[in-house]
C-alpha cells in the first residue's frame, strides 16, 4: 500500500523487506527465491574502508566470528540484553548509547548503510556485465533480494529513491539489473514491473542517465542520448559554461560519461540484451526513430525539465558540430584530455572516486581505454565493493563509500552533550573514535591540484574516509570540533597536533561564497544560471555549488570552538568570515521563521543548524525576533503526541509537507534547535522527549523510521545512525538545561 505521504509501506512483515525468502532456486513464478546464510556475512573495516564478505566454509566462519555490529546491520538478533526501563532523560540517553556503542567498529568509527537512491546499483551491475566481470553468487542473490524488497507493492515499479513514486528511471534500470542477474522475465513481479514501465512509455521516456546506461548495454541506440562532448573540457576557464565552474559531482560524472559517449561504445548484442529491447520498449525496435526520442521523458522523471536553451545547444551539437565542425584530431585531443582527468581522479582517490556514479563510469572508461588486464581497470574492480552494503533486505549500493567520519564526529558531540566525555565508562569508546579521526585527516594536496581544479584539502576531513580524499566544509568543521572536544580534556591524548588543527582551519577559510554562506566541497564557481544547462532532468540544483545553512553553521561553530583555544590564529580573517556567515544565516531565513534544508529533511534539519549559528552570535529567544519566529514556526508544527514529522516532499516542493506520524530523528532535531535558542518553556520539549523515550526499545535502540537525508532536492538518502546520535544529543542537552527529572 502507499502511505498518505507517498512513501511505500512494505507488503508484509517479513524480515527481508516484504519479500519472503527461502532456500531454493531462483523464483520463476512458483519457485522460491534464493537466500544467502546471513550468519556467514562479515563486514571488514580497514582504516574506514568497508567491504562485506561472504564466508563459504565452516572453517572461515570459525576463524572470523560474527560481531554484534554484523548481526545488527543484517537485522539479526544481536543478543544484547534488555536494559532497565528509562524514565529520566539521561537514563534514556545512557540506554541508547549502551546499545549504539556495541556497533562501534574496530578502527573506532561507526558504520551503517547509506542507501536510498535506486539508480546506483544499475550502473554497477551494467559495468560488471559489459566488462565480463564475474559477479559472486552471494552478491547476485542479495542484490536481487534487495531490488525485489524495494519494489513498489502496488504497481511493481521503482522510483528515484526508496520512498519515491515509480518512474521510468527507477523501473527501467532496476528491471534491467534484475534481468542481468538472472531474473526470469515471466516472474509475476517482473511482469508487473514491465506493465508499469510500459504505462510510463517505456525506457525511451527515461532521463539522460538511463538512456546513457542502456546504450552502453546495447539495449538502446546512442542516437537517443543527448550529446556529452568531451570537447567541453577543452574550453578556456573564462568561458561561463566551462566544466570547472560546475559542481564537483557533475564534473566527475560528466567527464567519464563524455568519454564513453564520444567513443559510442556499446556491448555486443546477445540473446539477453535482444530480449531486453522488447521488454523495455513497447514498440518494435526496428521502427524506432531514436534521434527523435532524445528529449522524450515521462512526467514522473521530469523534475527539472530541459530549458529551450539546452535543447537548442543539443540541436546544434547533433546537427552542426558533430557532422561538420568536429575533426578527428580535435576528438582525439578531447578524449585524451578527459582520460587524463579520469586518471587524476583515480589517483587522487586511490580509485575510490567521488561517488558510486562516477566510480563505475571510470571503471568502464578504463576498460574501454586500456583493456581488461590493465592496472586501472583491475584496481577499480578491487575498489567498487566499498560502495556495497548488506542488510536484512539484501545488498544495496551506498550513496558514497560510507558516512564514517561524519557519524563518528557527531557521535563524539552527542556523548559530550550528555556530559560523559570524562566518564570512565565511555572513555575507551571515545578514545578509539579520536584515534579514528586522527587517522582520517587528509595529509596532502592532490596530484596536479590546480590542473584538476581540486579544492585545497591538506588538513581537511572528508565525509567517509581519507582514502576517498575529498575535503568537505562541514565534515572538516565537525571533525575539528570533535577532536577539540576530546583533546582539550586532561585525560585524552593529543593525537592531532596544533599545526594540523590550523591546517583544518585553513581549509575551512577557503569554503565561503561571496554571499557569506558556505558550500559543500568548494566555493561556488559558476553562475546559478548554469542550471539552465541541467540535462539530468531528475535532479534540481545540480550544476553548481550553493549556500547551505547546514554547511555554514558547521563552519561558524568550528571557528567559535577553535578560537577558544587558539585565539591568535588568523583572528581577523576568522572574525570577518563569521560575520559574513551569520549575516547569510539571517538573510536565508524565510518570513515564516524557517530555513530550507538541502542535506536533511528538511525544515526541521535546517532549523537545527541555523539556530546554532545564531546562538554563536548571541541571539536567543529572549533577545532576537528572528529566533522567536523560528521557535514559533516549530511550535506551529508540533504534533499532538509531542513530536515533529515532515515528509521528503518538503524537499521537492520547498513547502512544509506534514508526515502522518512523528519522527524520532526530526523530533530530536527540533528539541536541540529549541534548546540552542534557549526557548524558555520546558513543557513542549518535555512532551517531545517523552515521545522519544516511549519509542525506545527495551535494549536501548530506536527503530528505523522514515528516510532522513536528501541531495539535489529530489533524491532521498538514509542516515540510520541518526536515530541514535540525535536522540542521545537531545536528551543530554535537555538534562543539562532543565535537569534530569523524570519524563514518564
Amino acid at each position: 500500500m502507499t502511505a498518505p505521504n507517498g512513501t511505500h509501506k512494505r507488503a508484509n512483515g517479513h524480515a527481508n523487506g516484504g519479500v519472503k525468502q527461502e532456500e531454493g532456486s531462483w523464483r520463476t513464478a512458483g519457485k522460491k527465491d534464493q537466500k544467502t546464510d546471513y550468519s556467514r556475512w562479515r563486514l571488514k573495516d580497514e582504516r574506514g574502508c568497508h567491504t562485506w564478505h561472504y564466508l563459504e566454509s565452516d572453517e572461515e566462519v570459525e576463524k572470523w566470528p560474527q560481531s554484534v555490529a554484523d548481526k545488527y546491520f543484517m537485522g539479526m538478533d544481536t543478543g544484547l540484553p534488555d536494559l532497565p526501563p528509562a524514565k529520566r532523560p539521561l537514563e534514556a540517553a545512557h540506554n541508547g548509547l549502551e546499545f549504539y556503542s556495541k556497533t562501534q567498529l574496530p578502527p573506532g568509527n561507526w558504520g551503517c548503510e547509506y542507501g536510498g537512491p535506486m539508480f546506483l546499483l544499475p550502473g554497477l551491475v551494467i559495468t560488471w556485465y559489459v566488462t565480463n566481470t564475474p559477479i559472486p553468487e552471494s552478491h547476485s542473490i542479495e542484490i536481487k533480494n534487495y531490488l525485489f524488497a524495494r519494489q513498489h507493492p502496488d504497481d511493481g515499479g521503482w522510483g528515484l529513491h526508496i520512498e519515491g513514486i515509480s518512474s521510468v528511471f527507477g523501473t527501467a534500470m532496476n528491471y534491467t539489473t534484475l534481468r542481468l542477474l538472472g531474473a526470469d522475465a515471466e516472474d509475476p513481479r517482473m511482469v508487473k514491473a514491465r506493465e508499469t514501465l510500459w504505462k510510463l512509455g517505456g525506457a525511451l521516456n527515461g532521463p539522460h542517465w538511463a538512456k546513457f546506461w542502456l546504450s552502453v548495454l546495447g539495449v538502446l541506440h546512442w542516437d537517443c542520448v543527448n550529446p556529452v562532448p568531451p570537447e567541453l573540457w577543452l574550453l578556456p576557464d573564462w568561458v561561463p559554461i566551462a566544466p570547472w565552474k560546475w559542481w564537483i559531482h557533475m564534473r566527475q560524472v560528466m567527464a567519464p560519461m563524455s568519454y564513453v559517449y564520444s567513443r559510442r561504445w556499446s556491448y555486443p548484442l546477445n540473446d539477453l540484451t535482444r530480449q531486453l529491447r522488447s521488454e523495455l520498449v513497447p514498440e518494435p525496435f526496428e521502427t524506432i526513430n531514436f534521434d527523435s526520442r532524445r528529449n522524450t521523458i515521462s512526467d514522473a522523471d521530469n523534475y527539472h525539465p530541459k530549458t529551450w536553451i539546452l535543447r537548442v545547444i543539443f540541436w546544434l551539437l547533433i546537427n552542426i558540430w558533430f557532422p561538420f565542425l568536429r575533426t578527428a584530431s580535435l576528438k582525439k585531443r578531447a578524449e585524451d584530455h578527459v582520460w587524463w582527468l579520469i586518471e587524476a581522479e583515480d589517483e587522487n582517490t586511490s580509485f575510490s572516486n567521488l561517488g558510486p556514479v562516477n566510480g563505475p563510469m571510470n571503471t568502464l572508461a578504463s576498460y574501454i581505454r586500456s583493456g581488461p588486464d590493465s592496472y586501472p581497470f583491475r584496481e577499480h574492480l578491487k575498489t567498487l565493493p566499498e560502495f556495497l552494503w548488506v542488510k536484512n533486505e539484501g545488498m544495496l549500493m551506498n550513496g558514497t563509500n560510507g558516512v564514517q567520519i561524519w557519524d563518528t564526529a557527531y557521535t563524539i558531540r552527542a556523548v559530550a552533550d550528555c556530559g560523559w566525555s570524562e566518564d570512565p565508562k565511555w572513555k575507551p569508546m571515545l578514545t578509539k573514535a579520536l584515534e579514528f579521526l586522527e587517522d582520517q585527516q587528509i595529509d596532502a594536496e592532490c596530484r596536479d591540484q590546480h590542473e584538476c581544479y581540486r579544492q585545497q584539502r591538506k588538513g581537511a576531513w572528508g565525509f567517509s574516509n581519507r582514502k576517498q580524499g575529498y575535503a568537505v566544509s562541514d565534515c572538516t568543521s565537525e571533525g575539528l570540533k570533535a577532536v577539540l572536544t576530546l583533546q582539550t580534556l586532561p585525560d585524552y591524548p593529543t593525537l592531532v597536533p596544533e599545526q594540523r588543527l590550523k591546517d583544518a582551519i585553513d581549509v575551512v577559510l577557503t569554503m565561503q561564497n561571496a554571499s557569506g554562506g558556505c558550500a559543500s566541497y568548494e566555493p561556488q564557481r559558476g553562475s546559478e544560471l548554469l542550471e539552465w544547462l541541467n540535462a539530468a532532468e531528475v535532479f534540481g540544483n545540480i550544476m553548481v555549488e550553493y549556500d547551505y545553512p547546514e554547511c555554514t553553521t558547521a563552519c561558524i561553530t568550528a571557528f567559535h570552538m577553535f578560537q577558544k583555544h587558539y585565539p591568535e590564529y588568523r583572528t581577523e580573517e576568522i572574525k570577518a568570515f563569521k560575520a559574513r556567515a551569520i549575516d547569510y544565516i539571517r538573510r536565508a531565513q524565510r518570513p515564516d521563521g524557517s530555513w530550507y534544508g538541502s542535506w536533511g529533511i528538511c525544515f526541521t534539519y535546517a532549523g537545527f543548524f541555523a539556530l546554532e549559528s545564531l546562538a554563536c552570535a548571541g541571539e536567543t529567544y529572549e533577545n532576537s525576533e528572528r529566533v522567536r519566529r523560528a521557535c514559533h514556526f516549530f511550535l506551529s508544527h508540533q504534533m499532538e503526541d509531542g513530536g515533529w514529522g515532515e515528509t521528503y516532499r518538503s524537499c521537492e516542493t520547498g513547502e512544509w509537507s506534514q508526515h502522518p506520524e512523528s519522527q524520532v530523528v526530526q523530533t530530536a532535531w527540533v528539541v536541540v534547535a529549541m534548546l540552542q535558542a534557549q526557548y524558555p518553556d520546558q513543557e513542549p520539549l518535555r512532551k517531545a522527549l517523552r515521545l522519544i523515550v516511549k519509542r525506545q526499545q527495551r535494549n536501548g535502540e530506536w527503530l528505523q523510521e522514515a528516510i532522513e537525508g536528501v541531495f539535489n532536492k529530489s533524491c532521498m538518502i538514509s542516515y540510520p545512525n541518526y536515530k541514535f546520535i540525535f536522540p542521545i544529543m537531545a536528551l543530554g542537552m535537555y538534562a543539562k538545561r532543565f535537569g534530569n527529572d523524570p519524563l514518564l
